[in-house]
């Protein structure tokens, strides 16, 4: 009998901005990002021990690019000016350091991205093309090969892949992301000096891919995705969060799609990696809703966990899709997901 998929892939990517409207126009632009899953004003009770023991309020928005992916969930408190970090992050640094985005055809990408300041392609370790991008507050995103899709060739980019993230000891890092979130398959393990990243210095490289399974309700838009663990060989790296709170400036939480949160629950508790944060049954999440929480890494790096029960078709009709009494093993007709694209970011 198949095994149960706990994880369908990655959901979104979270990012602290300081103009919400302005950053999901410019993920609209440059990575297609025009499907508007919620757009929420709120406050953030439930992530007081991340925000300094203090409820922040807070502007989030998530949107999706409908050729395949996860998404952006764009971040600006509202309560405060988001406190950008003293030095710019490095590559290595421990934390999610990179969005990774995927496309069908990465030269046609950087021909598209160039003007926004898209730097030279390289060829990875994989030996297949990428480059690097970052948006207008700095934050830095690679553009990768991807492997599937919901539409083929839509456009220039799919939507996001996975994250680069630096670890302070990969040997410890690898059973987390691999064992517990499904990221079986290692592309590579190198270790040196690489023209193809933003850094220079001795590395080690891990790439963790999961292979597209189809498995839930969204699980043929979200597709696959990969994590690069970055382990610095010869410098101490420092915690890109270091002296701030989650929700300010950069890449605050990387979150996958969960399918069944009471099982991945007990299977974190068993490796000692207990929730941090739990909304306990169903959290309303301004047109959506479901159930969240949060773990960390071995190093902190925060990981949230998103169990799905309703999301807006269209709104300003009343269509909702609720998930919650449905098989969550089973994808959701493409045409039902299609309908998505129907609330576009304006």
């Amino acid at each position: 009998m198949k095994e149960k998929e706990l994880i369908s892939g990655i959901q979104q990517i979270g990012v602290g901005i300081p103009d919400v409207h302005a950053a999901k126009r410019w993920y609209r632009d440059a990575f297609c990002m025009a499907a508007q899953v919620f757009d929420s004003k709120g406050t953030a009770d439930l992530m007081i021990d991340y925000t300094g023991g203090k409820v922040e309020s807070r502007h989030a928005v998530l949107s999706l690019n409908m050729a395949g992916g996860g998404g952006m969930e764009i971040w600006q408190y509202t309560s405060k000016v988001p406190v950008k970090p003293a030095v710019q992050p490095r590559y290595g640094d421990l934390g999610i350091f990179a969005c990774r985005i995927k496309s069908s055809d990465v030269a046609k990408a950087h021909a598209v991205l160039e003007s926004r300041g898209a730097k030279t392609i390289h060829k990875n370790p994989e030996g297949l093309p990428t480059f690097w991008i970052e948006d207008p507050w700095g934050n830095p995103f690679q553009v990768v090969q991807g492997h599937d899709w919901f539409k083929p060739k839509a456009q220039h980019t799919g939507g996001v892949y996975g994250a680069v993230i630096g670890v302070s000891d990969i040997e410890k890092s690898l059973p987390f992301y691999r064992d517990l979130f499904g990221l079986k398959e290692q592309v590579y393990d190198v270790t040196g000096n690489f023209d193809d990243i933003p850094e220079t210095g001795k590395f080690r490289r891990v790439l963790l891919r999961k292979r597209a399974a189809g498995a839930g309700a969204f699980g043929r838009l979200i597709g696959g995705m990969e994590i690069e663990l970055v382990q610095s060989l010869d410098r101490t790296a420092t915690k890109i969060f270091e002296g701030r709170h989650w929700g300010d400036a950069g890449f605050i939480h990387l979150c996958f799609d969960v399918l069944d949160i009471k099982a991945l629950k007990a299977k974190l508790e068993d490796a000692r990696h207990p929730f941090t944060v739990d909304s306990g049954e169903t959290f309303e999440m301004g047109e959506g809703s479901g159930r969240f929480a949060y773990c960390e890494d071995p190093d902190g790096t925060l990981i949230e966990m998103v169990e799905t029960h309703k999301v807006p078709i269209m709104k300003k009709f009343g269509w909702y899709l609720s998930l919650k009494n449905r098989d969550p093993q089973k994808p959701l007709p493409n045409w039902m997901v299609g309908m998505l694209a129907l609330s576009k970011v304006k």
